[in-house]
C-alpha cells in the first residue's frame, strides 16, 4: 500500500484530495495542529509545520513516505524547511502553488506551463514564485523529488465563488442580491474566469500521486470551461429567482480607492484578468483527468447548499457598508458627468 503524509489536509483542496486519495487506496497520514475533526480511517501526526523541530521529532518515527503532500506552504523560507525535513524522506514532495503566478499583465489569455511567472501587483504570488524557484534549485542540484501544482480559483460547493467579498465570504453577495442592492463587479464584466471544483482538482492531483513523470514538473489543474463574470453573477442571481443589479466598477478604480479593503492584488493580480488554460500537460500525465462539475451548475448547487444551511450565512455589515459607498461614489461621479 502507498503511503502519503499531507500537510494540512483539511482545507478546501486538501479534503477533497484525501477523500479521493483514501478511496483509491492510499494510506494517508495528515500532519497538522490536531484543531479539526480527522477524517475517519487517516492518521493524524499533531505538530505545527512551522517549528521544524517539533515536525523533526514527529517524523523521526515514521518510515519514508512515498508521497508528501504540502498544502500550507507559502514562501521560500517555507519549503526549504520542507527540503531539509524530508529530504532522503520520501518519494515525491507535491507543493501546491498558485496560478495566480502567472505573468501579470497577461500578454495572451491562454495560459500554458511555458507561460512565464511574474506578478508585480500581489506579493502572495511573488512568495509562491520564489517558493517555486527554490524547490527547483534543490531538484537540480541534489535530486529533491518535487512535483508544482498551480490551481486557480477551486471551490468545494459549500459557497458559490465570487469576484469581491470581505471577511464575512460570500454571503454578503447573496444578500445584496436577495435585498436588490448593487452588486460590483470589477471591469465591464466580459473578462472570463475559471472556477474548477474541488471533487475535479483532486482526480488530477490524486493521478499525480506517486506518478514518476510528474516528478520534476510543473503543472496546473483547472477546468477547461470559463464563464465571464457577469455571466457568473447571473448564475447566482437565477438561482436566487432575484435580477442582478450589477454595477461595473473599473478595476484601476476599485484598487487605488479601496479604503477598507486591499483589492489590489486580488484583482489586477489576478480576478480582472481574463485567464483560459491549456490543462493538455495534466491530461497527459493523468489520462483519467476529466473535469464533471460544470461552472454553472457548480455554482447553482453552491448558492442552494448557503441557502439551505444558516450556519454558512455570515453576515458582514463593514463589506455592505464599503458596497453602499463605493455606489453611491459612482452615483455621485455619474451626476457630475450629466451636468458637465
Amino acid at each position: 500500500m502507498m503511503r502519503a503524509l499531507l500537510i494540512g489536509g483539511t482545507g478546501t483542496i486538501s479534503t477533497a484530495v484525501a477523500a479521493l486519495a483514501q478511496q483509491r487506496g492510499w494510506e494517508l497520514t495528515l500532519l497538522n495542529r490536531g484543531t479539526k475533526p480527522l477524517p475517519e480511517g487517516m492518521k493524524n501526526l499533531v505538530a505545527d509545520i512551522r517549528d521544524e523541530a517539533e515536525v523533526a521529532k514527529a517524523i523521526a518515527r515514521e518510515a519514508p513516505f512515498d508521497v508528501v503532500a504540502q498544502f500550507i506552504a507559502y514562501t521560500a523560507a517555507d519549503v526549504e524547511r520542507d527540503i531539509r525535513l524530508f529530504g532522503g524522506r520520501t518519494k515525491q514532495y507535491i507543493f501546491i502553488s498558485s496560478a495566480s503566478a502567472y505573468q501579470k499583465p497577461a500578454t495572451d489569455s491562454y495560459i500554458t506551463e511555458s507561460t512565464p511567472l511574474a506578478n508585480p501587483y500581489w506579493q502572495y504570488s511573488r512568495d509562491k514564485i520564489a517558493a517555486e524557484e527554490a524547490l527547483m534549485a534543490a531538484y537540480r542540484t541534489t535530486g529533491f523529488p518535487i512535483t508544482i501544482v498551480r490551481p486557480s480559483h477551486t471551490y468545494d460547493g459549500t459557497k458559490p465563488p465570487v469576484c469581491l467579498h470581505g471577511e464575512g465570504g460570500s454571503w454578503a453577495i447573496i444578500k445584496r442580491i436577495l435585498d436588490g442592492k448593487p452588486v460590483i463587479i470589477p471591469g465591464d464584466g466580459s473578462s472570463l474566469w475559471t472556477l474548477t471544483h474541488a471533487t475535479d482538482f483532486a482526480k488530477g492531483f490524486v493521478g499525480l500521486m506517486g506518478n514518476p513523470h510528474a516528478i520534476g514538473h510543473a503543472l496546473h489543474i483547472t477546468s477547461d470551461e470559463s464563464l465571464t463574470w457577469d455571466q457568473i453573477y447571473h448564475t447566482i442571481a437565477d438561482e436566487l429567482g432575484k435580477p442582478l443589479n450589477a454595477l461595473h466598477i473599473a478595476s484601476d478604480f476599485l484598487a487605488s480607492h479601496q479604503g477598507t479593503y486591499d483589492f489590489r492584488g486580488e484583482l489586477l493580480g489576478d480576478k480582472s484578468v481574463t485567464v483560459r488554460f491549456d490543462n493538455s500537460k495534466i491530461k497527459r500525465l493523468v489520462p483519467d483527468f476529466v473535469c464533471t462539475v460544470g461552472m454553472a451548475d457548480g455554482l447553482r448547487r453552491a448558492t442552494r447548499y448557503m441557502l439551505s444551511h444558516p450556519e454558512t450565512q455570515v453576515e458582514d455589515p463593514a463589506f455592505d457598508l464599503w458596497c453602499n459607498r463605493m455606489a453611491a461614489t459612482m452615483a455621485m461621479a455619474d451626476k457630475l458627468l450629466f451636468i458637465v
